[in-house]
C-alpha cells in the first residue's frame, strides 16, 4: 500500500445519549471476567489474548501496565490480573497498527476533531513520523533523520533549560534512569512526570514527616492488619487487585474502614471470580463502616481523631499513646498537642459533613486497634491543603507508634506501573545532592544543581516561551495535565514537540512549530538485541523491584525500545565520544542495572537480586529499623492551621475521577459499569437535594462554569477555610473583578449519591476546568479535587 492510499479504519463507536442502570454493590464476580475476555477477544483475537494473560504478572512474564498494586510474595495465581488489567494489555497488544498511509489519509487537522477515544482505538504506532513546519500531515522519517531534526534543535537554544524532559510512570527502571542522565548530561533538571499530578504531596507529607516519600507497609502487613482505613481511594476501578489483599485481610479479621466521599462498590463487596463464592456466592463484604465525607474533609477528621484520642489517653494514661515511641523517636509532640487543645467539633462536624457519633466510633478503633493501616489516593492528594492532610493522618498513626511495626503503617497507593520507580531513577526536578554527586562520580559528568521545572512549571514556562523543546517518553500529557487548553497552548509555542509513545492519543495534534512522534515497545512486546532478550525492571508501590519480560512480536520492525530511543538521541545531541558510553548501554539492561547499582543505595548486587523469583525489597528505614532519614534524624509531627473546603452560596465543589472503564487518560469505553452510568462520560453527578435546591432536573444538560481567584499565587486555594480564619477563595458572586473561570459544554445532569454541595466528574473531559495556578502548598500538584463550579442551563443538545 503506497502512503496516499486510504487504510481500512475499525469502525468505532462514540458515545450516545447516557443511560442510567442500576449501581453496583460488589466489584469482580463473573461479569468482571466476561468484560475483560470480551476486550481481549476484540483487540487481539482469541488465541492471542490466552497467550498473552497467562504471562501477566506471572514471574516469567510481564508486569502489568495497568497499576502498580504488588503481588503477594511467594504466591502467584494462574490469572494474576484484574479486569482493566486486562483492558490495559489487550490495548497495548493490539493487532491494530497506525501506519504512514493512516497519517498520509488524515491531516492533523482532522485529527484534531477526533475524540482521545477514537485515537487511542486506531491501535498501535509502527513508524517513526514528523510534522515539519507548515506541514498538515505527518510523515515517516528514519530514526536517523528523526535523531538530527531534535540534535538540531538542541543546537538551536540558548540554555540547556530550554528543553523539558516529561516522563510517563509507565516507564522502566532502565529507561528512566538513561533518560535523567541524558537530561542531567545536557545540562537541565526539567524532569516533570506524572507524579508532580497525583502523588507528589504524598511524597512531600512523608519525607517531612518519616524522611522517605514511600509508603511503609507491605502487601503480608496488609493481610495482617485489624484495622484499616482506606481514604480518597477506589481500588474497585483504580487498583482492583488490592480487592484480594483485603478480602484476605477480612479473612484473619480486620476492620476495613472507608472514608471517602462516593459509595464505590470495591469498597463495598468483592467477588472473587477465581473462587466459588465468587461466582455463585454473594462473596465477601470488605467495608465494616462508610464515611461518607465531604470534599477536602478528611484532614478535620483526622484532626477530630487525633483530639479525642488526646482525650481517651488522658482519661486513662499509658493505654492510647505509643509514649517510648514518641518519646524515643518522634519530635513536635508537644506543638501538635498544643494545637490539639483548640479543637472545635463544630467545625469538624461542618467541615466532614460526619456526625460527631461516628467520627468518636472512628477514634475508638484506632484506640482500640494494634495493628493499623492508613491507605490513600488521589482524594488525598489532590487538594490545596493535600500535604497537611497527609501529614495529619501520619499524625494519628504516629500518636499510636504505627510506624515500624508488622501489620501497620502508612500506604500510598500509585496508580501508573513504575511511577514509583521512576522517582527512584531520578526522574525528579529537585533530586538530592548524594544521587547527583554518585551518578556524576560514576559517569564522569557534571549534573547541574539547580532545581528544574515540575509539570506546572513546565507548562508555565512554555506559555511564556521559555522552553524550546519539549519531549515526553510515554504518557498523554495534554489529556493529564490540568488547564487543558492552556496546556495545548503551551505546547504549540515550543519550537518542537517529541513524543515517544506506543499508540496515538491528544497530545500527537498539541504540535509545536514541528512535532515528532517515536513509535517504542510496549511491556508486552519483546526486546531482542544481538539475539539476547533483553529485560526490564519495575518498582511497585510497596518498594518491591521485579524484572518483566515482554513475549509478544512487536507491532513493528521499525519500534525501538525506550532504552535505545534515549541513548540512540544522546548519542546524536553529546557525541559518540560522550563521558557515558551511551551504545554500550543502548542494547544492554544489564548494564545498565550495573551503572544504577553503584549510584544508587539499596540496589546494590542489582542484577543477581532481581533475578530471584520475586525480585527484592528496597530499604525503608522507618518500617524496617524505626530510624528517620529527616534532619533532626526523628519522626516530625505535621503541625499545620486546620483547613477545609467550603462550599460557596450557589455554588458546587468538583471532584474530578475515573470511570470504570478507563486507565488514567486512556478511554477503554463509554460506560461506568460500577456506578451503572452508560452510553456517555459527559455528565456531572449531583445530590438529588441539589438538584432540586438549584432548580435543575436529572437529563437537563448544563454547563460547567469553574470559578478561581488567586492567579499566580500558591497561597490562593479553592476555597479553602481555615478554623477561626474568614479567608477564603473566591467569592459567591460569579464573574466578578479577579475571577477566572472556565468552561465545559453540555454535560447531563446524574442523580447520584454525593455530600451536599459535592459533584463528581470525569476527567480528562473536565480536566479544562482545573486551573493551572489552583495547586497544592508545598508540592505544586493541581486541586483536581477540589473545583469551585456553577451550573448552567446548556445549548447543546444531546
Amino acid at each position: 500500500m503506497s502512503p496516499s492510499q486510504p487504510r481500512d479504519e475499525t469502525p468505532i463507536t462514540e458515545p450516545d445519549d447516557v443511560h442510567i442502570g442500576h449501581v453496583k454493590h460488589y466489584a469482580a464476580g463473573v461479569p468482571a471476567v466476561a468484560v475483560a475476555l470480551a476486550r481481549g477477544v476484540e483487540q487481539m483475537g482469541a488465541l492471542r489474548t490466552a497467550r498473552t494473560l497467562t504471562k501477566l504478572n506471572q514471574r516469567d512474564g510481564f508486569d502489568c501496565p495497568g497499576c502498580a498494586w504488588p503481588e503477594t510474595p511467594g504466591h502467584r495465581k494462574h490469572a494474576e490480573f484484574c479486569e482493566n488489567g486486562a483492558k490495559a494489555v489487550a490495548e497495548e497488544a493490539t493487532r491494530r497498527r497506525v501506519t504512514p498511509e493512516f497519517f498520509a489519509t488524515h491531516s492533523v487537522a482532522d485529527l484534531r476533531e477526533k475524540s482521545g477515544y477514537w485515537l487511542s482505538q486506531q491501535g498501535r504506532l509502527t513508524h517513526p513520523m514528523y510534522l515539519a513546519p507548515g506541514d498538515t500531515h505527518y510523515r515517516p522519517v528514519t530514526w536517523d533523520e528523526a535523531n538530527r531534526v531534535i540534535a538540531d534543535e538542541f543546537a538551536a537554544m540558548s540554555s540547556p533549560d530550554e528543553a523539558v524532559f516529561y516522563t510517563s510512570g509507565r516507564t522502566s527502571n532502565e529507561a528512566a534512569f538513561v533518560y535523567q542522565l541524558f537530561a542531567r548530561s545536557v545540562g537541565t533538571n526539567n524532569l516533570p512526570d506524572c507524579s508532580n499530578m497525583c502523588h507528589e504531596s504524598s511524597g512531600a507529607a512523608l519525607g517531612a514527616s518519616i524522611g522517605i516519600g514511600k509508603g511503609s507497609v507491605t502487601v503480608p502487613d496488609l493481610e495482617s492488619a485489624d484495622l484499616i482505613l482506606i481514604a480518597g481511594q477506589n481500588p474497585g476501578t483504580n487498583h482492583p487487585r488490592m480487592l484480594s489483599t483485603l478480602e484476605k485481610a477480612k479473612h484473619n479479621g480486620a476492620r476495613i474502614v472507608a472514608i471517602n466521599p462516593l459509595p464505590e462498590a470495591g469498597l463495598m463487596r468483592f467477588k472473587d471470580p477465581q473462587k466459588v463464592g465468587g461466582v455463585v456466592g454473594h462473596g465477601v463484604k470488605l467495608t465494616d463502616d462508610f464515611l461518607q465525607i465531604r470534599l477536602g474533609g478528611d484532614m478535620a477528621l483526622f484532626r477530630g481523631v487525633a483530639r479525642l484520642l488526646l482525650d481517651a489517653e488522658r482519661a486513662a494514661p499509658g493505654t492510647v499513646f505509643d509514649q517510648e515511641f514518641l518519646d524515643g523517636s518522634c519530635a513536635g509532640v508537644d506543638e501538635y498537642l498544643r494545637l490539639l487543645e483548640d479543637v472545635d467539633f463544630d467545625d469538624i462536624v461542618a467541615a466532614t459533613g460526619l456526625t460527631h457519633e461516628a467520627i468518636a466510633d472512628l477514634a475508638h478503633a484506632i484506640a482500640s486497634s494494634e495493628r493499623i493501616v492508613l491507605c490513600w489516593a488521589m482524594g488525598l492528594t489532590q487538594h490545596h491543603h493535600a500535604v497537611a492532610t497527609i501529614g495529619e493522618g501520619t499524625n494519628v498513626l504516629l500518636l499510636r507508634g504505627m510506624i515500624g511495626k508488622p501489620g501497620a503503617g502508612l500506604c500510598p497507593v500509585r496508580g501508573h506501573s513504575n511511577v514509583q520507580g521512576d522517582r527512584t531513577m531520578g526522574i525528579f526536578e529537585k533530586m538530592p545532592e548524594f544521587f547527583l554527586a554518585a551518578q556524576d562520580a560514576e559517569f564522569g559528568i557534571v549534573s547541574p544543581r539547580e532545581h528544574g521545572y515540575d509539570t506546572v512549571a513546565a507548562i508555565g514556562a512554555m506559555a511564556r516561551g521559555d522552553v524550546r523543546l519539549f519531549v515526553a517518553m510515554g504518557g498523554n500529557f495534554v489529556a493529564a495535565a490540568p488547564d487543558t487548553d492552556v496546556t495545548r497552548a503551551a505546547l504549540r509555542r515550543c519550537a518542537l514537540t517529541v513524543q515517544i509513545s506506543t499508540k496515538l492519543n491528544e497530545s500527537h495534534l498539541a504540535t509545536g512549530g514541528a512535532a515528532l512522534i517515536l513509535p517504542t515497545l510496549g511491556r508486552t512486546d519483546k526486546d531482542v538485541v544481538g539475539g539476547v532478550a533483553q529485560q526490564v525492571s519495575v518498582e511497585d508501590s510497596m518498594s518491591v523491584v521485579h524484572l518483566s519480560r515482554g513475549s509478544l512480536p512487536p507491532a513493528s520492525k521499525e519500534l525501538h525500545s525506550e532504552v535505545a530511543i534515549v541513548c540512540d538521541l544522546a548519542t546524536a545531541v553529546l557525541g559518540a565520544d560522550h563521558a557515558v558510553p551511551w551504545q554500550e548501554l543502548r542494547g544492554d539492561n544489564d548494564a545498565i542495572r550495573d551503572r544504577i547499582s553503584r549510584v544508587i543505595p539499596g540496589f546494590e548486587d542489582f542484577n543477581i537480586r532481581v533475578r530471584m523469583s520475586d525480585g527484592f525489597v528496597l530499604p525503608h528505614p522507618p518500617r524496617d529499623l524505626r530510624e528517620f532519614a529527616t534532619p533532626n534524624e526523628r519522626a516530625n509531627f505535621a503541625v499545620n492551621p486546620l483547613e477545609w473546603v467550603d462550599v460557596p452560596e450557589g455554588r458546587l465543589i468538583l471532584q474530578t475521577l475515573r470511570s470504570h472503564d478507563q486507565y488514567n487518560t486512556t478511554i477503554y469505553g463509554h460506560d461506568d459499569r460500577y456506578r451503572g452510568i452508560k452510553g456517555n462520560r459527559r455528565v456531572i453527578m449531583l445530590n438529588a437535594a441539589d438538584i432540586q435546591a438549584f432548580g435543575l432536573r436529572a437529563g437537563q444538560r448544563v454547563d460547567i462554569v469553574s470559578e478561581w481567584t488567586g492567579a499566580g499565587s500558591e497561597a490562593s486555594g479553592p476555597n479553602v477555610t481555615g478554623a477561626g480564619s474568614e479567608a477564603s477563595g473566591p467569592n459567591a458572586t460569579g464573574a466578578g473583578s479577579g475571577i477566572e473561570e472556565r468552561r465545559v459544554e453540555g454535560f447531563e445532569i446524574v442523580e447520584y449519591s454525593t455530600p451536599r454541595g459535592n459533584a463528581a466528574a470525569y476527567y480528562p473531559e473536565t480536566n479544562p476546568l482545573v486551573p493551572l495556578g489552583s495547586v497544592a502548598k508545598g508540592s505544586n500538584t493541581p486541586v483536581s479535587k477540589a473545583v469551585v463550579v456553577r451550573l448552567e442551563p446548556s445549548t447543546i443538545e444531546g
